[in-house]
């Protein structure tokens, strides 16, 4: 049977089929501003001139993938939390409205989070959006001019308590006390948290090809650190006879060694029985760290070889900060300059935090003008 009547007739135009290919492409469209400046003779720019893009232009590599997904800033803990509240609230996360951007602002402020720490989630949320998607702040930081006005207590910022030398030696002496590789890792790496004055993260981030060790010191080469981007360092840190930083440190390397690792991260994950975890494994518990101790990590180990060194503090949260703030601490009760704290402590050049944080604190409590009124003592007031 005919797919067709045999009296039915079709009007039709027959064309060519490069002219049918023409005629789908879109007319091209001229490409200039009020800012286009051409020279004689130099034909005016249209869509025409533009590169013509194929898949290969488009795709990254397997390699840049990987890097992306755990650098991708959409990841963060502030981000995974603004997603959850927003599917709470039927609100799109990514990317998100002004208006929704202003709401979780409020949330955070009705939660009476610290001034500080609403500004650093919020900053974190607008620079995770994409780019020319990013929300407008102007709103929620007026909410937080108001919040900060009326909530005098959100200003407070607790800092960590300083693990200084009378603190940290115990912890490094219980932690070591049993012999077991977790020990000797942490009692190293307190050791070398203190003496390196260090943020958390760059003592977690340290590679043992990046580590010379001596007999008296340890030299330490950093890429880069929080206020010195893409200016590479070489910190030697001399050894003290209460941290034993050399003795600890070429410990915790030999007994890495003999396990068979002698490159990557100094301190990394250990199992249960004392082994390293191996890079598979990492890969699947940790894919943004990877063989790096995590910073939760570091702060558990803080904590728990503090209390059990019998050790209480004065209120103040026991964090891997503390290391720093421990090494800081002693120095400026010693007496150090602020340039010479900022220095050891690679701050940024003219920063108040070793004045404000350390200095000024360890000045006051040196002088007190209530020493210079004389002890009453009511058995002498006669004489």
């Amino acid at each position: 049977m005919n797919l067709y009547d045999e009296d039915e007739i079709v009007d039709a135009e027959l064309v060519d089929d490069s002219a049918l290919a023409l005629a789908q492409e879109p007319p091209a469209q001229l490409l200039v501003d009020h800012n286009t400046v051409l020279y004689p003779g130099q034909a005016i720019p249209t869509t025409a001139d533009g590169p013509r893009y194929s898949e290969r232009d488009l795709y990254v590599s397997d390699e840049a993938k990987k890097i992306l997904k755990e650098t991708d800033p959409t990841e963060s803990g502030p981000m995974r939390a603004f997603k959850d509240w927003c599917a709470e609230q039927g609100r799109v996360a990514v990317p998100c409205t002004t208006a929704t951007f202003t709401e979780y602002g409020l949330h955070l402020m009705n939660r009476e989070l610290k001034v500080a720490t609403i500004k650093n989630y919020m900053s974190r949320i607008k620079t995770a959006m994409p780019p020319g998607r990013k929300p407008d702040n102007s709103l929620c930081l007026r909410l937080l001019a108001d919040y900060r006005k009326n909530n005098k207590r959100a200003l407070r910022t607790r800092q960590a308590f300083p693990l200084t030398l009378p603190y940290v030696v115990p912890m490094m002496e219980k932690a070591e006390a049993d012999g077991r590789p977790i020990g000797i890792r942490d009692a190293a790496m307190f050791a070398f948290g203190y003496r390196f004055l260090g943020r958390s993260i760059e003592d977690a981030d340290v590679m043992i090809e990046d580590l010379t060790v001596m007999d008296d010191r340890i030299v330490v080469w950093i890429a880069e650190d929080k206020t010195h981007k893409g200016e590479a360092q070489t910190i030697p840190l001399k050894d003290r006879p209460d941290i034993q930083l050399v003795r600890r440190m070429r410990r915790w390397l030999e007994y890495l060694a003999s396990v068979g690792v002698t490159t990557g991260p100094v301190f990394r994950h250990l199992l249960k029985n004392g082994m390293p975890a191996t890079e598979a494994t990492r890969a699947k518990t940790a894919t943004t760290r990877g063989a790096h101790l995590r910073g939760h990590v570091v702060n558990e180990r803080v904590k728990h070889w503090f209390a059990a060194a019998g050790l209480v503090s004065d209120g103040s949260p026991v964090t891997s900060h503390g290391l720093r703030a421990g090494g800081a601490t002693d120095l400026a009760e010693a007496g150090a300059t602020d340039q010479e704290l900022e220095e050891a402590g690679r701050w940024a050049k003219g920063s108040a935090i070793p004045r404000k944080v350390y200095v000024r604190p360890a000045e006051a409590g040196k002088k007190d003008p209530f020493d210079k009124v004389p002890v009453h003592d009511p058995e002498r007031k006669g004489e």
